[in-house]
């Protein structure tokens, strides 16, 4: 009897002891830091850089390979073969260009051409295979002159070490030319081994001040160049002993530079500065550890976590003081202020994983944005070295705040906060005024209105569930009405999001094109942009079978575009865009419609095809950390879908085993038991050792610590299917009636145009009224217009309107036609073939849709009057946008012909002599003296070529030529 009972014990024991399986965190096998490539993203539109950084550090001491062009981004592309020398700042991943500052080089001559136009001078060849790049640490061979470069940093400081192949010939160019434009300079010698100065440049932050201080090892002579923007520093070096440069920088002034440099390198050796930088990234590494017998997936993921502690980057002296926005020089001891916020891309993913392993930077990320809010008058939407670069759209710093204050990340004046979130939500510029008024932005208004139309939704939900926890109703109210102004540019039959032009829907519509409604995407990239609601936009698009055929459709359409050429869209699956950020939530949104089979299958295929271990593994630009995090986060198994809701969705984990180690001192660890290629399928999910169905995860569930075990298999199951356990995001309070639209009607015309009115919501009503008097009228039925007046239309439902919208409309002479022999771009059609005699004029905004655009096509109109009339005056406006690639025609030609046969010149107008500007002007080219006639020929000639000094020169450009409205009285 007793053998029984101990073997039921035995059993229970062992029961019990099965299903409260302990789970041990991941353990490291070797160092972390021997997971991380560097060279990842240097190649392709990565845009990332090689060198030697600290975590968020200030100084980014690396290689330049390449001084200009898109893909030069970084200073380094991998498929470059020359080095002109070693800069202190550099950008991770961004699509812009800016820092390369303080270039140093050592070479064999005093020379001070950098050999960029072809002549001799001080860069020189290299070759990967002597290249070596490691965290906190890199090393090449410079072959021209067989020299030995060496670089380690600390915080705010560096030090290069060169080995000359002999004691003769030591130079080191010092290069305050280099990349950006200077607008102002110091190098001083201030002793025998000792030189300070400064750096003032323009770029893309326009008033960038960089200070620095640097100390040599060996006693030098310098030689200047005739401008004294370079130096060239002759090393007295007798034993040809290696060549140690320190330097330290500051962005406030010289004495801020060598107290850095004091404080972190002056007193220690190259080795002793790189132990302590790769120990720091080996702590910054373990915030996370993996297990999985997969080498290049620990490759990527833990270059991945490298590649988002690059940015944002300290920006403050260790003695407290920063530059301001206002450029001035402030002091705190409270917080560290940081610099290099791509906010467009990181508040969705890599903000959400600071929360998570990053909270007290968090919390000094916040206090920098309100620092900079009291300094500058508002939060930065991409602040880059306390200039605002007016880059990217939204006001993203405020769901950073929203979401971190929602999960309890707080060592912030909280109230200050709120209010600097509303201050940046109630401006009137970028759109926000129309936004305001009319609850979307007009395309006439604004470019990339629809794209502006949906973050600005967002981040207003955000700022929504901010007061209401703080208990803020009146708030609250306003901003939940504003979180669903996407229903206003909702198109219920393409079921796109598309720009409201004039009222109507921008057209002729193709969700494929590339145009300036959308920020860097076309329609299929953008209308599923709703994670602050995604309940209320499945019934607009008709139910969840809707939204997930949608879906499939993303997926499998063509992966092709149309329209303008966007760089930026890249790592396509069907119409998904991986290389561009607002494509990252979709394929989590299956989870959304009972199908979390398709998230798991479609995050798998992202995870293992667009990131790969090679120069060129990253899909797009790495954006400051955004990509990386995306894939983070989702090869641990869930994704932050809507930041400030605290929920994570589930997708399909990529490891064995992963811990999070949290600041609090506990750990959260993912198990992905049976994991392989196959095995992408969750089966079963337990948390905590208690069966979990729900295809989400809670923040706190992370913070609190444990586990979280999948058990994968090679099929779709039933897990997570059930209504009570997918995911959901609505707004159920205040809920707003779209503004009606002009679903059929022509806004210029000739003769009459019958009027067709729509809403969103079928069960509204529709008021309308026809010119500025008489009351408004419920629309029952289209109607006519038949002369040039205005139309105002609201609609109403349960006592709650929507904004009322206004529309002119023109009448076109009906006597009067045009004949284009040249077709414009569908994407600048500014209405269509009759856009030119419509009577509407263009703004000095092309992205408005007022514009007619020709791409690398000389534009020849007839205008045909009718019959014969004596012109008093004419004139054709033409639009320069040198920036953006439009250029004024090089000659226009007026002709006119009594017959329509023959014609006669009346004008022949040439264009002023080229020059690099990026003032935007109109330019009118008329004739002030009376014709009796009845056809008018233009003939614009395009400019072709895009001109040496300019961007897209480099890209075998070609130039555009924009004209609206010939005007004739």
């Amino acid at each position: 009897m007793r053998f029984y009972k101990i073997l039921i014990y035995s059993v229970l024991v062992l029961f019990i002891s099965c299903k409260k399986e302990q789970i041990s965190v991941a353990k490291k096998d070797k160092k972390l830091i021997s997971y991380v490539n560097p060279f990842i993203g240097t190649g392709g539109h990565g845009h990332t850089y090689p060198g030697a950084t600290m975590p968020f550090g200030m100084m980014q001491l690396s290689p330049d390979t390449r001084l200009d062009g898109w893909d030069g981004c970084s200073g380094y592309h991998y498929s470059d073969d020359e080095i002109y020398g070693f800069s202190h700042t550099h950008l991770s991943g961004t699509g812009v260009s800016d820092y390369g500052d303080i270039l140093l080089m050592p070479t064999t001559k005093v020379i001070f051409n950098s050999g960029a136009d072809g002549k001799e001078g001080y860069k020189s060849k290299f070759s990967h295979d002597k290249e070596i790049a490691e965290p906190g640490f890199y090393k090449v061979h410079l072959e021209d002159t067989n020299i030995d470069v060496e670089l380690t940093v600390s915080k705010r400081s560096g030090i290069h070490k060169y080995q000359f192949p002999d004691s003769e010939n030591q130079v080191i160019i010092l290069d305050l030319e280099h990349r950006d434009e200077v607008l102002d300079f110091k190098i001083e010698q201030i002793s025998d081994n000792e030189i300070l100065g400064y750096r003032h440049s323009k770029a893309w932050a326009t008033n960038q001040k960089l200070y620095y201080y640097l100390q040599i090892d060996h006693s030098f002579t310098l030689k200047y160049n005739k401008s004294k923007t370079k130096a060239a520093l002759k090393i007295l070096n007798q034993d040809n002993e290696p060549v140690n440069v320190k330097i330290g920088i500051s962005a406030v002034d010289i004495e801020g530079a060598k107290k850095n440099f004091e404080q972190e390198i002056a007193s220690k050796m190259f080795w002793a500065v790189k132990e302590e930088a790769q120990e720091t990234w080996e702590n910054q590494l373990e915030k996370i550890v993996i297990e999985d017998k997969n080498e290049d997936n620990k490759v990527n993921f833990y270059t991945s976590m490298y590649h988002v502690a690059l940015a944002p980057n300290l920006y403050q002296d260790v003695d407290g003081r920063y530059r301001g926005m206002d450029l001035e020089i402030h002091e705190t001891k409270d917080f560290d202020s940081y610099t290099v916020f791509s906010l467009w891309d990181t508040y969705r993913a890599a903000h959400p994983l600071y929360t998570i392993i990053e909270q007290e930077k968090t919390n000094d990320f916040i206090n920098t944005f309100l620092a900079k809010y009291d300094e500058g008058g508002i939060m930065p939407i991409w602040d880059l070295a306390a200039n605002y670069t007016g880059c990217m759209i939204g006001y993203h710093a405020v769901p950073v705040i929203a979401d971190a204050y929602l999960k309890g990340i707080r060592n912030y004046n909280v109230d200050k906060a709120f209010e600097a979130m509303k201050h940046s939500a109630t401006r009137d510029k970028l759109g926000l005024d129309s936004y305001k008024k009319f609850g979307f932005i007009p395309v006439e208004k604004e470019s990339e209105s629809v794209s502006k139309t949906l973050e600005y939704a967002y981040d207003d939900w955000t700022i929504a569930q901010m007061a209401k926890d703080l208990g803020n109703e009146e708030d609250y109210k306003i901003y939940s009405e504003r979180a669903q102004y996407y229903k206003n540019i909702f198109d219920p039959n393409s079921q796109f999001m598309r720009g409201r032009f004039r009222n109507t829907w921008f057209s002729p519509f193709d969700p494929y094109e590339v145009n300036f409604n959308y920020t860097e995407a076309n329609a299929w990239q953008y209308s599923f942009y709703v994670p602050q609601d995604i309940t209320g936009f499945t019934k607009l698009l008709g139910g969840k079978p809707q939204l997930e055929k949608q879906l499939d459709n993303l997926f499998s359409a063509k992966d092709e575009t149309s329209g303008s050429h966007q760089a930026d869209i890249t790592g396509l699956i069907g119409q998904y865009a991986h290389g561009n950020e607002p494509s990252h939530h979709m394929a989590y949104l299956y989870n959304f419609v009972n199908k979390p089979h398709k998230t798991q299958e479609k995050v798998r295929q992202i995870l293992t095809e667009l990131y790969t271990n090679s120069p060129d593994g990253i899909s797009g630009n790495e954006d400051c950390g955004q990509m990386s995090a995306w894939y983070i986060f989702s090869s641990l198994g869930f994704y932050p879908v809507t930041p400030g809701s605290n929920q994570y969705i589930i997708g399909s984990p990529l490891f064995a085993k992963a811990s999070i180690n949290l600041e609090n001192g506990k750990s959260f660890t993912v198990v992905a038991k049976h994991q392989s290629e196959e095995n992408k399928y969750i089966k079963s999910l337990t948390l905590n050792g208690e069966n979990y169905e729900y295809s989400y995860i809670n923040h706190q569930d992370i913070m609190n610590g444990g586990n979280l075990v999948f058990e994968m298999t090679n099929e779709p199951t039933k897990w997570g299917t059930k209504d009570e356990f997918i995911p959901s995001t609505e707004i159920k309070n205040h809920l707003i009636v779209p503004a009606p639209f002009i679903a059929k009607g022509d806004i210029a015309f000739k003769g009459s145009t019958e009027v067709e009115l729509k809403s969103v919501d079928e069960t509204a009503d529709i008021f309308y009224r026809i010119g500025y008097k008489g009351a408004y009228k419920k629309y029952e039925k289209p109607f006519t217009i038949d002369k040039f007046i205005n139309l105002s239309v609201y609609a109403e439902k349960n006592d709650v309107k929507s904004a009322i919208i206004t529309t002119d409309f023109y009448k076109i002479d009906p006597n009067i036609k045009i004949d284009l022999k040249t077709k414009y771009a569908n994407q600048y059609n500014a209405g269509g073939d009759n856009a030119l005699i419509d009577g509407i004029t263009g703004t000095e905004d092309f992205r408005t849709g007022t514009w007619q655009g020709y791409w690398n096509e000389d534009v020849i109109a007839t205008v045909d009057l009718g019959s014969k009339k004596e012109i008093n005056e004419m004139a054709i406006n033409f639009l320069r946008d040198q920036r953006s690639w439009i250029f004024l025609p090089t000659q226009v030609e007026i002709f006119e012909s009594k017959d329509g046969q023959s014609f006669t010149k009346v004008k022949d107008w040439k264009a002023p002599k080229l020059f690099n500007t990026d003032e935007v002007a109109l330019t009118t080219v008329s004739i002030n003296k009376k014709i009796k006639t009845r056809y008018i020929k233009v003939i614009a000639k395009k400019l072709g070529e895009l001109p040496k000094w300019h961007l897209g020169y480099s890209h075998n450009g070609r130039s555009w030529i924009f004209i609206d409205e010939i005007q004739i009285k």
